[in-house]
């Protein structure tokens, strides 16, 4: 059979993922990521059968280091040309409910959504433009992290500002990752057993961002991350949840500018300036282990929002079957699930300390007994992507 080969980009502000799967098996033939776009420290790693590869791009920007990329898809002397190219875009307001071929249309559509992402968006609008051209007639397609929430009810998207606010500058809740927690959802009504049509799971993508969502029924019903990637959980270096009164507050007491205090609540909050050590997990967990007061405050912190907001979560559901942890500190930090599954009792979560330990029986199961289950499923959003991709690629030739 042959090969049908999509190319997965994540373009960011100051890095980029990349990920080239073979969509006939499912196989993830090439991975990897450029960081410290724009600066003499920029680098490009990535894995290539089993074997990790690193090159030095000082200076490269997103053209550059992606032109680099193609130099090894190249390299891999595919037998097949691409089949599509998939774009991870993080903010498609209201007017993208699903993934899209794009278009000269659609990128004006995605442009126009930058106002309420401007660190992202441009970001993978560049992305966009350097792949086409470099691949002028290969198939590219968007896939939007806030295309899974648009089935929130307006009781769940709506702030209680003034309707004008929504109505002519798109004021609202909108959510993000959400192609992560459509996947673990998917993957956890088929490895946990659940019923495919009657389902309450809560999903907490928990990384340098976090979120947590209630998918009811395969749908997104409410969700932790709002109008921008700042609301919500306690995240890496952002805030999460704050009284809005902040910003005027340190406006009169130090004279900061929103600029300034948005800038703080971005990359100086979270569990990096709870700690003040670091906004890694990993970093924070040997801190705590070795008697560091602020470390443990900070994971506290952390676990105690999540408990707290999954709480809501399912009240929003009404009943609850499974929690499913993902992300790089859901999947990998057992410390952290241990406590916030402590913490969220009232529920009836009955931890097995070994399975926890070890991420997960075979089926991602970390729980025991009649309770709710508690699961560790990692997440795949390249996959997801390359997916979405392939669909509308073969849709489109259809047509």
């Amino acid at each position: 059979m042959a090969a049908v080969p999509v190319l997965v980009i994540n373009s960011g502000s100051s890095s980029l993922k990349f990920s080239l799967f073979d969509m006939t098996d499912g196989h993830e033939r090439l991975s990897g990521f450029v960081d410290r776009l724009n600066t003499l420290n920029a680098e490009l790693t990535w894995h290539l059968d089993g074997k990790k590869h690193t090159r030095p791009l000082p200076g490269h920007g997103h053209s550059g280091a992606l032109q680099a990329v193609n130099d090894i898809v190249i390299q891999l002397a595919l037998n097949e040309p691409l089949t599509g190219i998939g774009h991870r875009v993080v903010h498609g307001g209201e007017t993208f409910t699903d993934s899209v071929a794009i278009t000269d249309v659609t990128l004006r559509g995605i442009e126009a959504c930058s106002n309420l992402a401007p660190l992202h968006n441009p970001a993978n609008v560049l992305g966009i433009q350097v792949m086409q051209a470099l691949y002028p007639s290969v198939p590219q397609v968007a896939v939007f992290d806030t295309a899974f929430h648009q089935s929130l009810d307006p009781e769940a998207f709506l702030y209680a500002v003034p309707m004008a606010l929504y109505r002519e500058h798109g004021v609202r809740r909108y959510g993000f990752h959400g192609t992560s927690h459509q996947y673990v959802a998917q993957q956890a009504v088929r490895q946990l057993g659940l019923d495919p049509e009657s389902h309450a799971i809560i999903s907490a993508h928990l990384g340098n961002g976090c979120s947590a969502t209630a998918i009811s029924d395969g749908f997104s019903i409410d969700t932790t991350m709002g109008m921008t990637p700042l609301e919500g959980l306690v995240m890496g270096t952002r805030s999460g949840d704050i009284d809005p009164g902040l910003h005027e507050y340190l406006s009169e007491q130090l004279g900061w500018s929103i600029a300034d205090v948005t800038l703080m609540l971005n990359r100086d909050s979270g569990l990096r300036g709870l700690s003040e050590l670091s906004n890694d997990m990993r970093t924070l967990t040997e801190a705590a282990d070795r008697g560091h007061r602020q470390a443990q405050q900070a994971i506290d912190v952390f676990c105690f929002r999540l408990a707290r907001q999954i709480g809501g979560l399912a009240a929003s559901l009404g009943r609850l079957d499974a929690l499913v942890f993902t992300g790089g500190i859901g999947e990998n930090a057992a410390n952290i699930r241990a406590n916030v599954l402590q913490r969220l009792s009232i529920f009836g979560f009955k931890l097995d300390d070994e399975l926890n330990q070890a991420q997960g029986d075979e089926f991602g199961r970390i729980s025991a007994g009649q309770g709710p289950i508690a699961a560790v499923i990692p997440t795949r959003e390249e996959w997801m992507i390359a997916q979405d991709t392939l669909r509308l690629v073969c849709d489109n030739s259809n047509q």
